[in-house]
């Protein structure tokens, strides 16, 4: 019953902490149920089989070779290799977005991040820190990502932000501006708290987490994201 009253008004509802509210007053006259604790939907193993291997991909917002941000994405491949696949993808191909290239036949390395973030059951955004925002590379990336207008493939794509640097801060300041931009990209930023890893030469290293905390931190994140893919899979198989 709950899950035929939510897809019933699949654009209807948002994620809140761990509630689904009505976007709107329209929304909620379709049911009683003015909130829907987000835990009674998870509950249900019809909705959401607990099994399910999601494919996952790893946006790595910087191009140097020896990128944290891409560490942290091959660190959390190795550690979450039991519940999802993880591909990490960089971007060193993808040119600087220009709306007269971006054709029927636009760039190959455009082409073949669109082509990738939309095979992707949900996308991972490791960024690093630069001057209180994200790379340029990064915002590049979603730029042609939501594109073209309202059928871009982030659109309706669920999320997740990840920040690293070697200072204390972990590159937090990154991130509201990656989250706004994916937010009017039309994707689904995961409801979660900020993941940030602070001091990351120490805490990644050959490949993999060198710090029980930090793992867990991240890998909760992951989780989150998750939950939110397969809450968007139940509403397109109720649509």
């Amino acid at each position: 019953m709950i899950g035929n009253m939510i897809a019933g008004c699949a654009r209807g509802w948002r994620r809140s902490a761990n509630l689904l509210q009505p976007r709107n007053a329209a929304c909620a006259a379709k049911t009683t149920y003015e909130m829907i604790p987000v835990s009674i939907i998870h509950s249900q193993e019809t909705f959401f089989p607990m099994s399910a291997r999601f494919k996952l991909l790893g946006i790595s917002g910087s191009l140097r070779a020896a990128s944290f941000s891409t560490a942290v994405l091959e660190a959390l491949k190795a550690a979450l290799a039991d519940k999802a696949e993880l591909t990490v993808y960089r971007l060193n191909d993808v040119p600087l977005y220009n709306q007269d290239e971006d054709t029927a036949t636009p760039p190959a390395g455009a082409a073949a991040l669109r082509a990738a973030i939309a095979e992707a059951d949900g996308v991972i955004f490791s960024s690093p820190e630069y001057n209180f925002g994200t790379s340029g590379a990064m915002k590049n990336a979603i730029d042609w990502g939501s594109r073209p207008y309202a059928k871009g493939a982030l659109l309706g794509k669920p999320v997740l932000v990840v920040t690293s640097s070697p200072g204390s801060t972990g590159g937090i300041r990154a991130q509201a501006q990656l989250r706004e931009s994916l937010t009017a990209a039309g994707a689904r930023v995961a409801v979660v708290p900020h993941v940030a890893v602070p001091a990351v030469a120490e805490k990644v290293k050959d490949g993999a987490f060198t710090d029980e905390k930090t793992k867990n931190f991240v890998l909760s994140g992951v989780d989150a994201l998750i939950t939110e893919i397969r809450f968007v899979q139940h509403l397109k198989q109720g649509a």
